[in-house]
């Protein structure tokens, strides 16, 4: 069995964060092809968007309990080859039940990976004796940058949608072959309940993450459609607003570790989640697609650092077993990020998708908020 603290287990780690990141980010530049391919409005593709996440959401919950029982590595590599496996459909399917069903498989094989891979991320930090975590995770923004920047590159060059698919699937199937034998075993077993509903302090942390990561989830899903919408940029260059995003993620979680010693954990909440709301009045209120490219880069840095923070103050909670609150929050954290984009579509057709993301502007004021709040000791 390898030991977790080895080089090429801690690489096998940052490599399925990575491919996790790249495939979902493969999504966001097909999702006004496939709107425009199935002739839907936007409370019906919020709908489809729903698939997706009640198929991540599902299968984390199932994957948590399995991984338990039999570690993560069998439950990343089924993620991951499934990423890459179903992402074609996502670009053929001709009808909105075709494509619901494609985006709920899609959508479990994300949630799978999602879950065991922070499982597994877990025991390899703890036996290195170092933080790790911030790295990991930076390496899915990374993901979600090269997977934008890809699928947008393929699809600026005239390749059709499932070519350039098919171009991603391959490089994602490569990572995790490579992958496959370098990940542990086994992981560390559980004792106890391996699912308990949040409550206290958790109950806060948990909606906060659900803030954040619906933020990143709407910039996957509606971005694009937004800055087009606009008459800001072609379909063809409707990713760049995400592929910018992510840009700004990466960097900002390359370095969050000396931002967040320097400025501390509740003044970068603070800032951080002050500097999100700033960027969503950008590109909203942006006449030209230069500064709404700005925009989205002052979502990217502002949003950040939040959740590592948040996993962070879960460690440092009373009320709730470590272990069980950072699997809640886990879980509600990336219902966020898959399930909250739906709501998106709902507001839009009610209203209009400006309007929704000036919802996703006040939601992040929570953050604001809540920063005294989330940062106070002993919670």
């Amino acid at each position: 069995m390898l030991s977790a603290d080895r080089p090429a287990t801690r690489l096998a780690t940052r490599l399925a964060f990575l491919v996790a990141g790249f495939g979902i980010a493969c999504w966001a530049p097909l999702v006004p092809f496939a709107k425009q391919r199935l002739s839907v409005d936007d409370g019906t593709l919020g709908l489809l968007l729903l698939c997706l996440g009640i198929g991540s959401v599902g299968a984390m919950l199932v994957t948590g309990v399995l991984s338990a029982r039999y570690g993560s590595r069998p439950f990343i590599m089924a993620g991951g080859l499934g990423l890459a496996v179903f992402l074609p459909l996502l670009a053929v399917a001709g009808s909105p039940l075709t494509l619901a069903a494609s985006l709920l498989v899609f959508g479990g094989a994300l949630g799978s990976i999602d879950v065991a891979m922070n499982i597994h991320a877990v025991e390899v930090e703890r036996a290195a004796g170092r933080l790790l975590m911030s790295g990991f995770h930076a390496l899915f923004s990374i993901g979600g940058f090269a997977g934008s920047a890809v699928m947008t590159s393929l699809l600026s060059m005239h390749l059709d949608p499932l070519a350039s698919t098919l171009v991603c699937s391959a490089l994602m199937l490569a990572a995790m072959v490579f992958t496959w034998p370098r990940l542990l075993r086994r992981v560390e077993a559980h004792e106890g309940p391996l699912f308990v509903l949040p409550h206290g302090s958790v109950v806060l942390l948990a909606l906060l993450a659900a803030v954040t990561f619906l933020v990143e989830g709407a910039v996957l899903d509606w971005g694009a459609l937004l800055v087009i919408g606009a008459g800001l940029l072609p379909a063809a260059q409707g990713g760049l607003g995400y592929m910018l995003f992510s840009i700004a993620m990466t960097t900002g979680r390359l370095a969050g570790d000396a931002v967040v010693a320097r400025l501390g954990d509740r003044a970068t909440l603070f800032w951080g989640s002050l500097l999100c709301v700033g960027g969503f009045a950008v590109v909203l209120l942006a006449p030209v697609a230069a500064v709404a490219m700005a925009g989205f880069l002052l979502i990217g840095f502002g949003a950040s650092n939040l959740v590592p923070i948040l996993f962070r103050r879960t460690g440092t909670q009373k009320v709730m077993p470590v272990g069980l609150a950072v699997a809640a929050i886990t879980t509600t954290g990336y219902a966020g990020i898959l399930v909250g984009p739906a709501a998106v579509g709902f507001v839009a057709k009610l209203a209009s998708l400006p309007a929704a993301f000036w919802m996703l502007a006040a939601l992040m004021l929570l953050v604001t908020l809540s920063a005294r709040a989330v940062t106070t000791e002993g919670r």
